[in-house]
């Protein structure tokens, strides 16, 4: 029941205040699946691209991350091709950094700081994050494409 109420409240917050470039929904009145739009942000190669993301929140939330995957196809180190982000607040601790006071709107907040700052030390796309490391004006050329193309 502290699940249900707790979702509801975040997402009568994100609906009344979101972050902005971001806003988050329910799925088919499913209170533990969500979808998110985040709109690429400004002055990345990700700038006019809409990416939609699906939230699947586990029955433990808030002891437990919740699971979310771009389901638009990008370009980034840090993202792989299924839409699995690498981020250490969608992990549990030891290993990750997620905490039960965190919410939906802090988490999506940080996967678009991410978007427009990828950690090319921690990929998931080994070759992609080599291309941002190496030659980032191809990395940046081919992120735009993607962007235009998929989003």
């Amino acid at each position: 029941m502290q699940r249900a109420s707790r979702l509801k409240r975040e997402l009568a917050l994100l609906s009344t205040e979101p972050p902005p470039g971001i806003t988050c929904w329910q799925n088919q009145n499913q209170l533990d699946n969500l979808r998110a739009q985040i709109l690429g942000g400004a002055d990345t190669p990700y700038e006019k691209g809409v990416f939609n993301l699906e939230i699947v929140v586990p029955e433990r939330y808030p002891f437990e991350p919740p699971k979310i995957r771009f389901l638009t196809p990008i370009y980034h180190p840090n993202i792989d091709s299924a839409g699995r982000i690498c981020l250490d607040v969608l992990k549990l601790p030891p290993k990750g950094a997620w905490r039960p006071s965190l919410n939906i709107s802090t988490l999506l907040s940080s996967i678009q700081l991410l978007m427009a700052e990828p950690n090319p030390d921690d990929p998931l796309m080994a070759d992609i994050s080599s291309e941002y490391k190496y030659n980032k004006q191809l990395f940046l050329q081919n992120a735009q494409e993607w962007t235009q193309k998929h989003a």
